[in-house]
């Protein structure tokens, strides 16, 4: 499978730059399996698209204003994108720079502190601040909210608490699970009365999302990790959900990359959910039977990305292809501030166990 096989032509009016005035104001494209039609909904629509006693997966994970600018000891000016913190005032992070640094390099930083070259792995720096307060509170004050490179614009006040998901509350991110983003307290109390429940996953989504696949062979690309946790309390919410016959909704390919990254073999032969903490490098693509969710809420995705390889998988590429040209044709808004889509499963998937 060659990467070219996701090319699709996007019109560049159609990337959102900005979100709308409302979170829930946006449009939502229901897909369901072949040969049914599409629905041309709106995201308030949602609760009506549900049954009382599906369960809705959202990742809680919160995006720290993890971009910083500084200059070298030579004077060469440096970006740094924090991928991840790992404690003691230490983060690794990308650089933007003319020249790699060293070890035990310094960067002064623009708004106060420094921060030491300790290595490198790859394309990321571990760095070291020294900064006062500790690092995660020291962020929130100086460093800049990181939007995606396809967001033609600085980062606005606007940004601060639109980048956010309102559920947001476990730091760690550097791009925001932007299907959440969607979803306002008013969407949520429409969702509860209909009987809808919710559970929480933790993936902290790391710089790698935003990296093109370099390859094009996949079955030679290296998937970038991140952290992530499930846990067993909703574990055992999705266990009641599928006892009573209800549906589990991931909100965003980060919660199935999650809930994937948890199943495992059980004795009798299925592959069950399980509490889990730590990395994942799982990289979906079409071939693989994605059995934690039933259905999915996602945005529009970048041609040749890992995330349109993986709702291909779940929904069957032709299908998704033929929706992405649909709403090329409606004018849909596309990427992280852009419109949805509620994704059902290709016939043959079977969604679950």
């Amino acid at each position: 499978m060659k990467k070219s096989d996701f090319h699709y032509d996007l019109p560049s009016e159609l990337i959102a730059q900005a979100p709308l005035a409302s979170r829930s104001a946006s449009r939502l494209l229901v897909v369901p399996p072949a040969p049914a039609a599409y629905v041309d909904a709106a995201f308030t629509d949602l609760p009506d698209l549900l049954v009382p006693g599906d369960l809705l997966v959202f990742n809680d994970t919160r995006v720290i204003p993890a971009r910083l600018f500084g200059q070298k000891a030579t004077g060469g000016r440096v970006e740094i994108l924090i991928e991840r913190l790992l404690g003691h005032d230490e983060a690794r992070a990308q650089l933007g720079v003319s020249k790699s640094p060293k070890a035990g390099a310094r960067i002064a930083l623009d708004a106060g502190g420094e921060a030491e070259v300790l290595g490198r792995d790859g394309e990321f720096y571990r760095l070291k601040f020294h900064v006062e307060p500790p690092l995660e509170s020291w962020l929130l004050d100086a460093g800049r909210l990181p939007l995606p490179p396809y967001i033609q614009r600085e980062p606005g006040r606007d940004d601060t608490e639109r980048y956010q998901t309102v559920f947001a509350r476990e730091v760690g991110a550097v791009a925001a699970p932007t299907a959440g983003l969607h979803f306002d307290d008013a969407l949520l109390a429409a969702l509860r009365a209909r009987g809808i429940d919710f559970g929480h996953v933790t993936l902290h989504v790391g710089a790698g999302t935003f990296q093109p696949v370099r390859v094009e062979q996949l079955d030679q690309h290296v998937m970038h990790s991140e952290w992530l946790n499930v846990g067993a309390d909703l574990v055992e919410k999705v266990r009641r959900t599928r006892e009573a016959g209800g549906r589990v909704i991931g909100v965003g390919t980060t919660v199935v990359r999650a809930l994937e990254s948890a199943m495992r073999d059980a004795p009798d032969g299925t592959r069950q959910l399980q509490p889990f903490a730590g990395e994942t490098r799982l990289f979906i693509l079409p071939g693989y039977r994605i059995t934690a969710v039933d259905a999915l809420v996602t945005n529009f995705h970048l041609p040749e990305s890992t995330l349109l390889m993986m709702i291909s998988a779940f929904a069957g590429k032709h299908r998704v292809f033929d929706a992405y040209r649909h709403a090329i044709a409606q004018r849909y808004r596309f990427f992280s501030y852009g419109d949805a889509m509620l994704l059902w499963p290709r016939p043959d998937a079977g969604a679950h166990p």
